[in-house]
C-alpha cells in the first residue's frame, strides 16, 4: 500500500465525526450493526464455497479445508484498542497471522508493526509501509537478517544481553535500541521469560556496556506472555521500566519510547486497558512514547476454518454395545489446528453441513439485513438444539496423517449424525494456526482464505 494510503487514526476519527455530524453514538451503532451482521456474512461465505464442491466427485484439493476471514473484526478491534488505550499505538505482532489483507487493513490504519525476521520485515515494507513504523523485536538476531534490517534502514529493535550488543555496533551502529528486560508472565498461555529478558540486575551492566559502545538506548522493552492472563503483570513490568529509564538517563542517554509488548486478549481487554493506563499514568510522563505488540488480540476471532470430513469409523463398546465415531478430517494439528500443539488451545467443533442439515451454521445476531439468508433456507443451529427428544451422538475428530498425536477432539457430542463427506466449521481460528502448519506427510499447509467485510470502514480501505 502506498505511503498516500496510510491513515492515520486520528484522522480516521476525525473523519467519522464530520459524517456524521459529532455523534460519535451513531458510528457506535454502525460498528454495532456490523458485528451482528459479521455471522450472516461468514454463514453465508462458508456455504457458498462448499456449495461448489462435491467431495464424492471433486479434483484432488477442491474438497481441502479453507478460511472465512471478517476483515471488519479487525476493524472493529482496532476502533476498540484506541478507545480503551488512546496512548499506545499498536505494533501488530505479524508472527500471529501474516494474513496480508490483515496487514494492509492495519497498515492503513496507522498501525505499526512487529517483526521477528527478515521475511516478516521485507513483507511489511512490501505493502508500502515505512521502516519507522517496524520494530524488529527479536532480542537474538540473525547477523544476516541484521545486515538486510540495516540496508533498509529499520533502526528500532531489541536487545537482552551483552554479545547481541557487539553484533549491534559490527552490523546496525546506528540502531534505536530498546533494552527488553525479565517480567512475571506465569499467568499468560505462552511463557517467554525463560527465553528472553534481561533482569534487574543486570540492566546497568548493559546500559553501562551500550554507552562505552556508543550506541543508542531508545527505551525499553517488556512481554508479559502471549495469551496473558493476569492484568496486573503489567503493574510491575511498567514500574521495572520506569527504574531502566531512570537508569538511563543517569548514563547520558534520553530514552524516548516504552514498548509494553503483547499478551493482550480480547475477553478481558477492557480489565487489561485499565490497568495499563494507570500504571502508565502513574509512571511514564506524556511525552514518553508508548508501543505494544498486540497479535491474537486483532486476528483470533476474525477467521473461522472450514474442515470436510473425509473418513468416519464405527466403534462398538465391547461391554455396554454403545456406539460412538472417529471422525477423520483434512485439517488436523500439522496443518491449521497447530494451536493446540504450540497454543495451548482447544478449538470446538460445530456442524456446517450434513447430509440431513444442509446449513448448520449458528446464525447468531440475525439482523433485518440477514432475514433473506434465513428466508433461503439457512437456519439456526440453535433451534435446532432445541427441539425435544434429540440424542447425543458421540465422536472423536482426528486430523488426516498418520501420527496418533494427530487429534482435534477426545471427545465431543453433537445431535447430528456426522458423515464422509460433510462439514465441520471452528470459530476463532485466526491466531497461530496457519502461520505455524507443516506440509507433514505431503499435506497442504496453503489453504484458501475467502474474505468479508462486515465493516464499511474496512471495506472502503481495502477496496471490497
Amino acid at each position: 500500500m502506498a505511503p498516500s494510503a496510510v491513515i492515520n487514526i486520528n484522522d480516521e476519527y476525525q473523519a467519522v465525526t464530520n459524517s456524521y455530524g459529532n455523534k460519535f453514538a451513531i458510528e457506535a451503532q454502525r460498528v454495532q450493526d456490523g458485528e451482528k451482521n459479521a455471522k450472516a456474512m461468514i454463514g453465508a461465505a462458508l456455504q457458498k464455497h462448499i456449495d461448489a464442491v462435491d467431495p464424492h466427485d471433486c479434483e484432488p484439493g477442491e474438497e481441502d479445508a479453507f478460511f472465512v476471514a471478517d476483515i471488519g473484526e479487525v476493524y472493529r478491534q482496532h476502533l476498540r484498542w484506541k478507545k480503551n488505550l488512546p496512548r499506545v499505538t499498536p505494533h501488530y505482532a505479524i508472527k500471529c497471522n501474516p494474513d496480508p489483507k490483515v496487514l494492509q487493513l492495519l497498515a492503513a490504519l496507522g498501525a505499526g508493526f512487529d517483526c521477528a525476521s527478515k521475511a516478516e520485515i521485507e513483507q511489511v515494507l512490501k505493502i508500502g509501509v515505512d521502516p519507522t513504523r517496524i520494530i524488529y523485536a527479536q532480542p537474538c538476531k540473525t547477523k544476516s537478517y541484521l545486515r538486510y534490517t540495516a540496508k533498509q534502514n529499520v533502526k528500532q529493535m531489541t536487545f537482552d544481553n551483552t554479545d547481541e550488543l557487539y553484533k549491534i555496533k559490527d552490523l546496525c551502529p546506528e540502531a534505536e535500541l530498546y533494552l527488553r528486560i525479565l517480567t512475571d508472565d506465569s499467568a499468560s498461555l505462552c511463557r517467554l521469560s525463560q527465553k528472553f529478558g534481561a533482569s534487574m540486575d543486570n540492566t546497568v551492566e548493559l546500559l553501562t556496556l551500550a554507552k562505552e559502545l556508543d550506541l543508542n538506548i531508545a527505551g525499553v522493552a517488556f512481554h508479559v506472555g502471549s495469551g496473558a492472563t493476569d492484568p496486573t503483570a503489567f503493574v510491575q513490568a511498567v514500574r521495572d521500566a520506569r527504574t531502566v529509564f531512570d537508569q538511563a538517563t543517569e548514563l547520558g542517554f534520553a530514552p524516548h519510547t516504552l514498548d509494553v509488548g503483547g499478551g493482550f486478549v480480547s475477553e478481558t481487554f477492557e480489565d487489561t486497558a485499565a490497568v495499563l493506563r494507570s500504571a502508565l499514568d502513574d509512571y511514564m510522563p506524556s511525552n514518553i512514547r508508548i508501543i505494544a505488540e498486540p497479535g491474537r488480540y486483532y486476528t483470533s476471532a476474525a477467521f473461522t476454518l472450514a474442515c470436510n470430513v473425509i473418513a468416519r469409523r464405527t466403534v462398538v463398546d465391547p461391554e455396554t454395545g454403545a456406539k460412538s465415531y472417529m471422525l477423520y478430517m483434512n485439517d488436523g494439528v500439522y496443518g491449521n489446528f497447530s494451536s493446540i500443539m504450540f497454543d495451548h488451545q482447544h478449538p470446538v467443533p460445530q456442524t456446517l453441513r450434513t447430509t440431513r442439515r444442509p446449513d448448520g451454521f449458528d446464525y447468531k445476531h440475525r439482523s433485518a439485513s440477514s432475514e433473506s439468508l434465513v428466508d433461503s433456507g439457512y437456519s439456526s443451529a440453535e433451534e435446532a438444539q432445541d427441539e425435544a427428544g434429540r440424542r447425543q451422538i458421540e465422536y472423536s475428530i482426528w486430523g488426516p496423517t498418520c501420527d496418533g498425536i494427530d487429534c482435534i477432539a477426545e471427545k465431543w457430542h453433537s445431535a447430528e449424525t456426522v458423515d464422509v463427506g460433510d462439514w465441520l466449521y471452528f470459530e476463532e481460528m485466526g491466531a497461530y494456526t496457519k502461520c505455524s502448519a507443516t506440509r507433514f506427510n505431503g499435506f497442504t499447509d496453503k489453504h484458501e482464505t475467502v474474505y468479508v467485510s462486515s465493516e464499511i470502514g474496512a471495506s472502503a480501505l481495502l477496496g471490497f
